[in-house]
């Protein structure tokens, strides 16, 4: 299995996973030609694609899902709730309504070799849900955008081999910031955003020995830096019973603008 962070962070989010058999997007939360240059970097093109996976209509994870679906037909898996309110968003333009494949929080999905589990999440979108992937061997998740981690998620995210991991904001900088204090309350509350700590601890729990790589995504322009999350996660990481030293294990920043590699799992 593959998996590359294509874009991640406040204005754009989108990842791509694959087997030999099937290629797929998670989100297209910019511009049609941004996701292709980003697939280009491993060789793959938009008409590599077999399916889209959305976890919520929130324009950073849909923005270029109209276009990109017009010009390819590739059909889009996502909740009843997500879908209802992408229909409702004239910015995307017409959809092809028969290539929407709706299920429910908690359901698999399986696209030839590759089975994939949606998990509900806390985050203040209709039906949002975030996903793991495997292809019967090993096993990558992508969960952003989530104001609080449940038992249940982290059960079902255990044993990962790849983990694209929300750490949004540095809650000091987000209190001292420009953004109004509703949208601070917002992005703090139990439907927001995850911390740097809050994803470090996160992390923690689905830490294992075989872990390949780990990314901090969604992080916020104006309430985060790099250097920080990676600094504050690894603080929360100190001391785990597989590396006790977390400046040994591969953690880093999924990239904001650019492709990060392709991992081959």
């Amino acid at each position: 299995m593959k998996i590359m962070n294509l874009v991640s962070g406040s204005s754009g989010n989108g990842t791509f996973v694959g087997t030999e058999k099937v290629s797929v997007l998670c989100d297209v939360g910019v511009s049609m030609k941004k996701i292709e240059e980003c697939l280009n970097t491993a060789g793959y093109t938009g008409a590599d694609i077999d399916a889209i996976l959305i976890t919520h209509e929130h324009i950073d994870h849909v923005k270029g899902l109209g276009v990109f679906q017009r010009k390819y037909h590739i059909p889009v898996y996502a909740t009843d709730g997500t879908i209802d309110q992408i229909f409702r968003m004239n910015s995307l333009g017409r959809f092809d309504r028969e290539l929407f494949r709706p299920f429910r929080p908690g359901d698999a999905i399986q696209l030839k070799d590759l089975e994939i589990h949606s998990f509900p999440v806390m985050h203040d979108a209709a039906e949002p849900v975030c996903y793991s992937f495997t292809d019967g061997e090993k096993k990558a998740c992508i969960a952003t955008d989530l104001g609080r981690v449940t038992d249940d998620l982290i059960r079902g995210l255990r044993g990962c081999d790849y983990m694209l991991i929300e750490a949004n904001h540095d809650i000091r900088m987000l209190e001292a910031g420009p953004y109004p204090y509703p949208l601070k309350q917002r992005i703090l509350g139990d439907h927001g955003h995850l911390s740097n700590e809050a994803g470090g601890a996160f992390i923690r729990e689905l830490l294992n020995e075989h872990v390949k790589e780990i990314r901090l995504g969604h992080l916020s322009k104006e309430n985060n830096m790099e250097e920080l999350a990676l600094l504050t996660v690894r603080q929360e990481l100190m001391g785990n019973p597989y590396v006790p030293d977390s400046s040994e294990l591969p953690v880093f920043v999924a990239g904001r603008d650019n492709a990060d590699p392709m991992v081959v799992l």
